[in-house]
């Protein structure tokens, strides 16, 4: 596994060693003691969903004390990636990185509490996955509109698929961040 760390603090990019053959491929999805090297909390929840094209799910988060880190990954499929620093005092606050994850790059990412997540299908019959730091409280998750123009996320879609949730979110003008910098450190 190679871990890569990147401009913005605490996001990861990790990259299976994959072993191939005629038969087909193996590679290890999860190892503790490389993400605990990276100071990455134990997982307590694993998710899945199954989307058609052009669904976008986000951008999501969890209030403390259920905020949550997350490793994702695509199973079948791909996805736009999204992640933003929603964390008060951070250099990077209000930035945003995008990565694709497919199955045929078998790339994962993890996102550490006080970042919102969002990802957009590319493919229909996309299954992502991912493992969560902290249980899900349904009175602790808030969401940020995905298309707020000070994010300038590139999106290239003009109307995907969204839930009632994800439509009413708040821009991220208006959003007043329940996370600093400070609960970090």
């Amino acid at each position: 596994m190679v871990v890569s760390e990147i401009e913005i603090e605490g996001l990861l990019i990790i990259a299976p060693k994959i072993y191939g053959d005629d038969r087909g491929y193996f590679f290890e999805s999860f190892r503790e003691d490389v993400l605990n090297s990276y100071g990455v909390d134990k997982f307590v929840q694993d998710n899945q969903s199954l989307s058609s094209k052009g669904t976008l799910r986000g951008l999501h988060f969890q209030h403390h004390p259920h905020a949550q880190g997350k490793l994702v990954r695509v199973i079948k499929g791909s996805v736009l990636d999204v992640a933003v620093d929603i964390r008060k005092g951070s250099p990077t606050y209000g930035h945003h990185f995008t990565i694709e994850l497919s199955e045929i790059n078998n790339t994962m990412f993890y996102i550490p509490p006080g970042f919102a997540h969002g990802f957009l299908t590319l493919e229909d019959h996309t299954i992502f996955s991912y493992k969560c730091t902290n249980y899900y409280n349904k009175e602790s998750e808030g969401a940020i509109r995905w298309n707020s123009p000070t994010l300038k996320i590139d999106w290239d879609i003009v109307q995907p698929n969204l839930s009632d949730k994800d439509k009413l979110a708040p821009l991220f003008k208006d959003f007043k961040s329940p996370f600093s910098l400070s609960n970090f450190k």
